[in-house]
């Protein structure tokens, strides 16, 4: 039983090896244990018939144009931004849909692939389209950092820990009721530790990327403040270390401090960078028509 617990351990640390990928906006190694096209492909069928079931606003009605032209926007602002670090191929196999659905909830979500859809009751917090284009940025961030499969693949971890766990016990003579014991503390011991955690920094990671695309997209980042600020109005209170999100004080006070400067700052950088690239254009462009003249 020694050797079958080694070999398991072995085993994770060879799966955590082996399956992290390097993301080129953050630069950190992530957890890939399912491929995109796999992981796409399902969710282009769950979006499929999530829609199908569910009262979809027609782009007629503005409301879900100006959510479907700002995701489209920020879709430019990232194919951007991607250009400009030479990802461009990175982003080939996303498939973007931008939804506004009838709902009351306070909401959005985002799909891996790139499927989004907004929810008609957070329109009543978000008020103007640079409100907006904060959600629908960090929506987008999301699926380009691949939130979606990184929680997919830690979840697939836990579960092998879990059995590493249940194996050491049982080769230690533990019985089974001590085992279930084991089990029930080790899983709430994970999810306080690990689950959320994790969660809350997709969360910000999220909030910090879509505040760069939207900014990259013309959209106004110190707008996304009082957009946050009318959401915690609303909040319920849950204590941040067992919110899945990170409190509204964190969120408003990470903004302010990091995201906001560094949104502005990426911004102008690719727009100084796109003149410069233009410069030698125009220049070739005027001699033609004075050639002409």
């Amino acid at each position: 039983m020694k050797h079958k617990n080694k070999l398991l351990i072995i085993l994770l640390s060879v799966v955590f090896l082996l399956t992290c990928e390097t993301d080129p906006l953050t630069g950190k190694q992530t957890l890939a244990l399912v491929s995109n096209s796999e992981l796409f492909a399902a969710s282009f069928d769950q979006y499929k018939q999530f829609i199908s079931e569910n009262e979809v606003i027609p782009l007629t009605d503005d409301r879900a144009k100006t959510v479907n032209d700002i995701g489209e926007n920020i879709r430019k602002a990232a194919e951007k931004w991607y250009a400009s670090i030479g990802q461009s191929n990175y982003l080939k196999d996303y498939r973007w849909e931008y939804k506004l659905v009838k709902d009351d909830q306070v909401n959005a979500w985002c799909m891996p692939g790139g499927k989004i859809v907004v929810y008609t009751g957070i329109l009543e917090v978000t008020e103007n389209k640079d409100a907006l284009a904060t959600v629908m940025g960090h929506e987008v961030a999301h699926a380009l950092l691949n939130h979606g499969r990184q929680r997919v693949s830690v979840a697939f971890l836990e579960q092998l820990g879990l059995v590493a766990a249940q194996l050491t016990a049982s080769a230690m003579g533990a019985s089974e009721e001590s085992q279930a014991v084991l089990l029930t503390a080790l899983g709430i011991t994970s999810t306080l530790g690990v689950a959320l955690p994790f969660s809350r920094e997709n969360e910000s990671e999220a909030d910090h990327y879509g505040l760069i695309l939207m900014a990259i997209a013309g959209y106004d980042p110190d707008e996304s403040v009082p957009f946050w600020q009318r959401m915690a109005k609303g909040s319920s209170g849950t204590p941040e270390f067992l919110s899945t999100h990170p409190s509204p004080t964190t969120r408003i006070k990470d903004l302010r401090e990091k995201s906001i400067p560094e949104a502005k700052k990426k911004a102008n950088e690719l727009r100084i960078n796109a003149m410069i690239k233009f410069i030698p254009e125009a220049k070739r462009i005027a001699a033609e028509i004075n050639k002409t003249k």
